[in-house]
């Protein structure tokens, strides 16, 4: 199995769905990252919060396929947020991961008390410029926080990665996206903590298609032009999670999952402190 690609506006791409490594340690990462690759995962996505970087840097070099054909992610921590923290951080990262370069780098959170992630931002674009990563991205970043690094630097993330799922759809957020040339990812797309997956009209659809309710929310994600980032280590839950392009959801169907309370799970952008 494969996921096509989405282009981004620095003119990489990027698979239309990803793994997600939280909260694996090590050992689990290395083994779910390399039976991922297997699958046909070509997307994997870790951070340096996760503290999994050598797990997945060893998932991907005992996996049969080449490391140019895998696209890569991580994340900077908050405490490494700055200037010269964000190109430490960055080296120890690559040297946990096992890697001469990484596909996207992201600031894993704003963190406005601080004040610290435009000079972040400036690190990740030398970084760029200097041919250590392919793309530069942002996560959980309002459109505030996108306009302020764009206004300072004059250059434009390639990726937002932020909480979605069909109970915090993210409608307005994904359009400041899109307006910007952002493309989004999705973190706990299927809805961590949350009873999304037993839902009657996912399971429901489910059954029309003859499909898993996390297939059917995959489904939902990909129609929509988000990327979304599952996490799971089971080798028979990854397959699943991979094989959403080959049925369609109906704009009927769309609308339902759509349709229901929304409620942030995670922390607020204006507020969380990620250390």
């Amino acid at each position: 199995m494969s996921a096509p690609t989405i282009t981004l506006n620095d003119g990489h791409e990027l698979p239309a769905i990803g793994l997600g490594t939280y909260p694996m340690d090590d050992r689990e990462a290395a083994s779910a990252v390399r039976g991922a690759i297997e699958t046909g995962y070509r997307l994997i996505d870790t951070a340096a919060k996760y503290g999994n970087e050598a797990g997945v840097g060893e998932g991907i070099a005992t996996s049969e396929v080449p490391r140019e054909e895998i696209v890569l992610t991580t994340k900077l921590r908050g405490y490494d947020q700055g200037y010269e923290s964000t190109l430490r951080a960055f080296a120890e990262s690559r040297e946990r991961l096992g890697v001469e370069y990484v596909d996207l780098f992201l600031i894993h959170w704003p963190l406005p008390r601080i004040e610290k992630y435009v000079d972040s931002w400036r690190a990740m674009i030398m970084l760029r410029d200097d041919g250590l990563v392919r793309s530069i991205g942002v996560s959980n970043f309002t459109a505030d926080h996108l306009d302020r690094i764009v206004t300072e630097t004059g250059v434009e993330p390639a990726v937002n990665q932020i909480e979605l799922h069909p109970y915090f759809a993210q409608t307005a957020m994904r359009a400041a996206d899109a307006e910007r040339g952002v493309v989004t990812q999705a973190w706990s797309p299927l809805g961590r903590k949350t009873d999304l997956l037993a839902d009657p009209t996912v399971d429901a659809i489910a059954q029309q298609h003859g499909v898993t309710p996390a297939q059917v929310v995959l489904r939902w994600h990909v129609q929509r032009g988000t990327i979304p980032i599952p996490k799971s280590s089971d080798p028979q839950r990854q397959a699943q999670n991979l094989d959403v392009f080959s049925f369609r959801l109906s704009e009927s169907e769309m609308a339902q999952i759509g349709d229901r309370p929304q409620a942030r799970v995670g922390g607020d952008p204006d507020e969380h402190e990620e250390f």
